[in-house]
Formats: C-alpha cells, sequence, structure tokens
C-alpha cells in the first residue's frame, strides 16, 4: 500500500495508491482529520486501514499525474534528519564516523512535493546549494525510550527525502539549521510505502543524479548507524510522534565534496531514486 497527499500547497488531502490510481480517504471512510499527520496522531491508522482495504473496485478514483501530489506527510510535528551516516561520505570528508548520531533538524516549513521546485535563495543569502539522497522514515506509533530490537513497531514506512542543503549558511552558521531550512528545502515522496512492503530497509539501493549526471550511489548497509539504533536514540532525546519523519543520512558524492564543487543552479533538475520506492523527481528555479 501506497500512502499519498494530494493538493494545492497548504491543501493537500490524505490519499492511497489503489490500483495506480488515488482515491482520496474521504471516499473510503467520511470524518476525522484530512491530512495523514492529523489521522496518524489521532491514533486513527488502524481504523483506515481495515477501511481502505474492505473498500470495494467501485470507489471512485482520481489518475495519477492529474492532480499535484504533495509531501505524503504534509504536516509533521518534526523533520529529524542525520548527518555524516554513511561510512563513504564520512571517508570523503576525511572524518571518523561518530559514535553517536548526529542530529539536526528541518523545519516542516520546508517539505515541498514531488516535482515542485526546489526555490535558490537570492544569492546574497545563500549562493552554494546542494543536493542530499536519502531514505525516510515515517513514524506510525509515539516511540519514547524504545529499544532498537522494538523499533519496527513504532515505523509506518519509508519514502524519500532530498536534504537540500545551503552550504554558505550551514559552515557559515557552525550549525546547520537555517541551512537546511529554506523553503522547499526538503522535497519528499512520493509517497509512503508500507513497511511491510519493503523486504529490507537496511539493504536498499539509492542514488541522486542531477540532470543527466549521476551524482550519488549506495546502499543503506553502509549506514554507520542503521534505522532501529536511529529510532531508539532519537527516542531517548526527544519523544518521536506519529507522522514525524526522519532523514536517515547521505551516500557520498554529494557536490560540495568534489573537486571542484558542484552546487545546484537555475534549470537543473534533481531525480533521487530508492530502491523498493521509486523516484522523487523536482525541478531547480
Amino acid at each position: 500500500m501506497k500512502i499519498v497527499s494530494f493538493g494545492e500547497p497548504g491543501q493537500e488531502r490524505a490519499g492511497v495508491i489503489l490500483r495506480e490510481k488515488i482515491v482520496a480517504l474521504q471516499e473510503i471512510r467520511s470524518g476525522g482529520p484530512e491530512t495523514w499527520g492529523g489521522i496518524l496522531r489521532a491514533g486513527l491508522w488502524a481504523d483506515v486501514r481495515n477501511a481502505i482495504e474492505e473498500s470495494g473496485p467501485n470507489v471512485a478514483a482520481i489518475p495519477l499525474g492529474s492532480v499535484r501530489l504533495g509531501p505524503p506527510i504534509p504536516d509533521p510535528s518534526k523533520i529529524i534528519a542525520v548527518g555524516l551516516n554513511y561510512r563513504a561520505h564520512a571517508e570523503e570528508q576525511n572524518k571518523q564516523p561518530p559514535e553517536t548520531p548526529l542530529l539536526f533538524a528541518k523545519a516542516p516549513s520546508s517539505l515541498v512535493g514531488p516535482n515542485d521546485p526546489i526555490c535558490l535563495p537570492d544569492p546574497a543569502v545563500e549562493d552554494r546549494v546542494d543536493a542530499e539522497a536519502e531514505l525516510g522514515v515515517v513514524m506510525g506509533a509515539t516511540a519514547k525510550d524504545v529499544r532498537s530490537e522494538d523499533a519496527e513497531a513504532h515505523i509506518l514506512g519509508y519514502t524519500i527525502i532530498n536534504d537540500v542543503s545551503g552550504r554558505a549558511a550551514q559552515y557559515g552558521d557552525r550549525q546547520w539549521f537555517r541551512g537546511k531550512s529554506f523553503d522547499t528545502f526538503a522535497p519528499c515522496g512520493p509517497w509512503v510505502v508500507l513497511k511491510e512492503d519493503i523486504t529490507d530497509a537496511g539493504n536498499l539501493a539509492l542514488s541522486a543524479h542531477w540532470n543527466e549526471n549521476k551524482m550519488q550511489e549506495g546502499r543503506t548497509d553502509d549506514l554507520i548507524h542503521d534505522i532501529p539504533n536511529l529510532v531508539s536514540y532519537i527516542s531517548r532525546q526527544m519523544t518521536l510522534l506519529p507522522g514525524d519523519l526522519i532523514a536517515t543520512g547521505t551516500p557520498a558524492g554529494v557536490g560540495v565534496f568534489r573537486d571542484p564543487p558542484v552546487f545546484l543552479a537555475k534549470g537543473d533538475t534533481v531525480r533521487i531514486r530508492v530502491e523498493g520506492i521509486g523516484e522523487l523527481i523536482n525541478p531547480v528555479v
């Protein structure tokens, strides 16, 4: 099952992909919150899932491509990202792998959906914009002080996140929040694939192309801190709520560490692919 949100920015409605078409959740189950974040935080996932599985073939559906897809969870309480979490990415910076996860936040207001533009800031504010391919974890249940062996029970599924990064702000501030949180700097989607439909989240291929140039390629078995340990560690620092997003880190090949460095420019297109999920494509304007 794939979870989507569709509609104009700020007005996205919850839906699912059934038989290769979008079905609005309100067509299946009336009442209740209209966004996935609201549904998950209200503890309605089990009821909603049952209603989806019991829906008949005649439910009204919308062709894919006929409406805008937004970020699948447009209203998370927080986006927690993990820095320096692939061995190859640490090696390209000549840095030792961190002993504990290196956490930072991205503002939820930076979220956009597939095919939405990445908007370059005024160059006087930020002139070195980079992109990072990441596997995203979507929380399905509240997680507080969970053990790593219990982490999967708290996960809803997986998505793709592009951790767009303003390097001038990131390195100039010596902390990452501003450089990671410009508007449109968190493309996400195109959907959430439920965890049971992913064979092994710890061994997925991911890649990033800028235009026709392959920038990044890796596998999640190169993660320094794997997903169960990330969920456990984060939950010991802060409560993870249903609908929260975790960006698990990026493999080697980002623009800033190339020789010479490469940054996004107007007219570029970033295409990120994650095995078992699909592609996240965004133009740069």
